[in-house]
């Protein structure tokens, strides 16, 4: 079983070597589906080694595709992931730093350009606004493979700004359920609370029916709608995203389920059932239209788990926080006679990374923009491919213990820089990926050379900061 490979807690797996089948020819335009799961941490599913929830169809399609143990999100938290995966530039050159409140969380209902600053009573700093967008003149990955002759859709979460700033807007031929909102208010059409929010976009079909079968329901229609020509999806589930809400039909069936490694919600585990449903759908579909072969999928998550419904052990901490937890997700691709089924590896990488691999393997031109990410296309092949320093910056509060903060990782060290309080943490990953020892105090020829990595890239990157009051 692919499972086989997880990360052992002490360290790591090294990269597979691979070269095509010789003679092989390789797709001149393969169809591309990006599975993006909302808030699925590290250790959700059974390619990671999670022994509590039950992922039979994502494991079987991991077991084909190479596995990313050391794979990030842009951000710990949603929309600053979702702009970075669109576009290939980190989210402080985006300018997207925080989530993006939809219009039902702002108090007014309106949509109004913010302060430059948030006040932040009781703290000691004033934190950069978020924008309530990304703006349109950012360049997607759908508006570069609309370009190239590729029809391209968006289904689910999309979380990048209300009505003018929508998928439609951004290169997608065709948008369903994506639109301001960052989670569902009902997992259960129709998909309303009791003041009447739910989905401007997504009409109700049929009563109870369950938000990830519908959306699954959304994207195999759209597979047969459109066989014969190439296509780029961007699947977008809003699970595993709070409210915590599945099928009582297969809550059951955890109830009585041990927890394993601090893995025991059974209404998490459901969600994470009905995503693991929809994969096996959409395998069959693409099966049944002999278009398995000719697709990429690519499955990754926004953010890390959420501490609570999951446990994201032995990563420390979870979604928002700089910790592991809070930005490592699972991540595999699936290319069929390019890479090789069963590999793994652990270069690591980032949501950044997308658009221009995805330029390199449909012949797209790169958008004439900076961008921050790598080709990974070398990568799938089996080439031997360098590690560069990541990035991670968040300028914001959140909640009671979460402060303003950037992040790098270098080689196996990682530096966490704070705004207010304890000012640095520094961990040594491929000896302590728990993040249990921070040696700061013990190393600071290392603090100092990472901080200056840092400042230069908040430079470079012209990364709003928090000030003083």
């Amino acid at each position: 079983m692919v499972k086989n490979f997880m990360i052992a807690a002490a360290g790591f797996i090294p990269v597979l070597s691979y070269s095509s089948p010789s003679g092989q020819k390789e797709q001149e335009k393969p169809n591309i589906i990006l599975l993006l799961v909302d808030d699925l941490g590290w250790k959700d599913v059974g390619f990671m080694g999670s022994r509590y929830f039950e992922t039979p169809n994502i494991d079987r399609l991991a077991g084909q595709s190479m596995i990313f143990t050391s794979a990030y999100a842009a951000c710990a938290v949603s929309s600053p992931t979702r702009a970075s995966l669109m576009t290939g530039r980190y989210p402080s050159r985006v300018g997207v730093t925080d989530w993006i409140r939809a219009r039902f969380q702002l108090g007014s209902g309106e949509i109004k350009i913010p302060e430059p600053f948030e006040e932040n009573p009781g703290k000691s700093l004033r934190t950069p606004s978020n924008p309530y967008r990304m703006e349109l003149s950012e360049v997607t990955i759908a508006e570069v493979l609309k370009n190239s002759g590729y029809f391209t859709c968006h289904i689910g979460k999309w979380h990048l700004g209300t009505d003018d700033y929508y998928p439609e807007k951004q290169g997608y031929d065709l948008n369903i359920a994506g639109c301001d909102m960052g989670q569902p208010v009902n997992y259960f059409d129709p998909y309303k609370n009791d003041q009447g929010v739910g989905f401007p976009n997504l009409a109700p079909r049929r009563k109870d029916e369950y938000l990830t079968d519908r959306l699954t329901d959304e994207l195999t229609n759209v597979i047969d709608s459109h066989p014969n020509e190439p296509f780029f999806i961007s699947m977008c589930y809003y699970t595993v995203h709070t409210p915590i809400m599945a099928k009582e039909g297969i809550i059951g069936k955890y109830k009585n389920k041990d927890p394993v490694d601090g893995q025991k919600n059974p209404v998490y585990a459901a969600m994470i059932e009905s995503l693991d449903q929809s994969v096996g759908n959409l395998v069959t579909t693409l099966k049944k239209h002999n278009l398995f072969e000719k697709t990429i999928i690519v499955f990754i998550s926004d953010n890390g788990g959420l501490i609570g419904p999951t446990d994201n052990s032995p990563l420390r901490s979870g979604k928002g926080y700089p910790y592991e937890g809070g930005i490592r997700i699972p991540m595999f691709v699936y290319w069929n006679g390019t890479i090789r089924p069963g590999s793994v590896c652990d270069l690591p990488v980032s949501t950044i990374d997308f658009l221009p691999t995805i330029c390199t393997v449909t012949e797209s031109p790169l958008p004439d923009a900076i961008i921050d990410g790598r080709d990974l296309s070398p990568v799938f092949k089996g080439e031997k491919f360098d590690q560069v320093p990541l990035y991670w910056h968040f300028p914001h509060y959140r909640g009671n213990d979460v402060v303003p903060y950037s992040i790098i990782r270098d080689g196996d060290w990682k530096l966490i820089k704070r705004y207010e309080g304890e000012q640095f943490e520094l961990f040594n990953l491929k000896v302590d990926p728990s993040e249990k020892t921070n040696l700061a105090k013990q190393n600071n020829s290392k603090v100092n050379e990472l901080d200056q990595k840092i400042n230069k890239w908040l430079l470079d990157t012209k990364a709003r900061m928090p000030i003083l009051k």
